[in-house]
C-alpha cells in the first residue's frame, strides 16, 4: 500500500532545522509564522525571556472587519501590516523572520512583504 508523506511532520522537521540558527533576542526578536488552511498567525517572540511581545492573526477584529477570508494572500498581507504596526508601537523595528518550516512562497511571502511595508526590517 502506498502511503502519502505527512506534510506537517516534514514541516516540523524543517522548522527544527531552521530554529537551530534562528533565535530571537531582546534587541531583535523573532517573527514567527503559523499557517493553517483557514487562518494565518504571526507572533513577535523574545526567546531570551520566552515572552510573546506582539501577535496578530486573521482572527483579530481589525482583519475580520474588512470582510477578508483568512486563508488567502490578501489576508496574510494585512496580518503582516498589522503585526508591524503593533510592533512599532512597542518600539520594535528589527526582527528575525522565522518562516516556521514553510516555503517562502504564497501566504508566507505576502505576510513578510506586508510586515516590511509596515516598517519592520529583516
Amino acid at each position: 500500500m502506498i502511503q502519502k508523506p505527512d506534510r506537517n511532520k516534514n514541516r516540523k522537521r524543517r522548522h527544527v532545522r531552521v530554529r537551530r540558527k534562528v533565535v530571537g533576542t531582546p534587541d531583535r526578536p523573532r517573527l514567527n509564522v503559523f499557517r493553517s488552511s483557514n487562518n494565518i498567525y504571526a507572533q513577535v517572540i523574545d526567546d531570551a525571556q520566552g515572552n510573546t511581545l506582539v501577535s496578530a492573526s486573521t482572527q483579530d477584529a481589525e482583519v475580520k472587519s474588512k470582510g477578508i477570508h483568512g486563508g488567502n494572500v490578501e489576508a496574510a498581507r494585512k496580518v503582516g501590516e498589522l503585526v508591524a504596526k503593533r510592533a512599532s508601537e512597542k518600539g520594535i523595528d528589527q526582527v528575525i523572520f522565522d518562516r516556521g518550516g514553510y516555503l517562502y512562497h504564497g501566504r508566507i511571502k505576502a505576510l513578510a512583504e506586508g510586515a516590511r511595508e509596515g516598517g519592520l526590517k529583516f
